[in-house]
């Protein structure tokens, strides 16, 4: 559902274009979602628990922003989702799949729930695309897809099966959407951040920490900010990039 926290102030404009920020509470999530609202982007913060964090980033941009609360992996409360955004806005210029999650544990230890957890974001992010593309950009001159994926699925990580399969999925999916969207004037990217300083990186161990730093040639991590301004520039620019991942990792990686 959309939620509003504040009386909505009269200077929202249902003209400007609209950016859906999954997982838009937190971290690089809330950084895209202060980054859309900066360029003119009206933004829909989507979350699932983190109701606090997404409610604070509302209050921070102002009167063109609005909730959204769904577990991603319902497909009943996505398709409520989208019909409340067309009650909202009518349109979605910009769908950013930010939303995440990670569970760490071994092949030989993790549980088949969790993997199917971990799974449930992949299919999320695709049923999300799916619908907003049907009710939406389908019907619009225009539309800008972007997946945050992450390094990792393209290196690997030892106790990160499933997050890694994950990643690599929406890469491929990007690739995949890319080509099945030939002749419409929709892109389809996505951003591979590397090892970024959010509550996700906070809670590393010191030696890894340091293991993680070292193989950076920057010699530190990013921060959700420069995330951001590469989904920024995906999203109003870059007229000619499709079905590219866009690696931003300090030089860690290069594809």
């Amino acid at each position: 559902m959309i939620e509003q926290t504040e009386k909505k102030p009269q200077t929202a404009s249902p003209g400007k274009p609209v950016a859906i920020v999954t997982g838009g509470g937190k971290g690089i999530g809330a950084a895209c979602c202060r980054a859309l609202h900066d360029k003119g982007f009206r933004v829909g913060i989507h979350y699932n628990s983190s109701q606090e964090p997404a409610r604070e980033i509302l209050l921070q941009i102002g009167g063109d922003g609005f909730l959204l609360q769904a577990d991603l992996a319902d497909p009943g409360q996505v398709d409520a989702m989208i019909g409340r955004i067309k009650e909202e806005t009518g349109r979605v210029d910009v769908l950013v799949n930010n939303a995440g999650m990670c569970i760490n544990e071994s092949i030989l230890m993790m549980k088949i729930e969790a993997f199917d957890a971990q799974r449930s974001v992949m299919r999320g992010a695709w049923y999300l695309t799916k619908r907003i593309l049907r009710m939406f950009m389908l019907r619009q001159p225009a539309g800008r897809i972007i997946n945050i994926s992450s390094v990792v699925g393209h290196t690997g990580n030892a106790g990160q099966i499933p997050y890694t399969m994950e990643k690599a999925a929406l890469d491929a999916m990007t690739r995949s959407l890319a080509r099945e969207l030939q002749g419409r004037n929709i892109l389809v990217n996505s951003v591979a951040p590397g090892f970024i300083d959010t509550d996700m990186t906070a809670g590393l161990p010191g030696e890894i920490r340091e293991k993680i730093l070292d193989s950076i040639p920057l010699g530190r991590m990013g921060r959700p900010e420069e995330v951001a301004e590469v989904v920024v520039y995906l999203a109003e620019q870059g007229g000619y990039i499709n079905g590219s991942v866009i690696h931003v990792n300090g030089g860690m990686y290069s594809g």
